[in-house]
């Protein structure tokens, strides 16, 4: 039976917290400088951050490491 592999693309968007998945929102990698105050603020990681319960088996299949 082969090693179960993480999804590369996935692990870089999401992350296991206590209450479930969070992902990260776009738009806040690089480039910083030039965008507005107001994208970054509503770009920043909350709690309305966490994805909806509907695609955690999704990300589950993706992330199997990180149950």
């Amino acid at each position: 039976m082969p090693k179960l592999k993480t999804n590369r693309a996935a692990s870089k968007r999401f992350r296991k917290t206590a209450n479930g998945f969070k992902a990260y929102a776009s738009h806040r990698r690089h480039n910083l400088g030039h965008k507005s105050s107001k994208l970054k603020r509503h770009a920043r990681s909350g709690g309305s951050s966490l994805i909806h319960e509907s695609d955690v088996g999704r990300v589950t299949q993706l992330l199997p490491n990180h149950k």
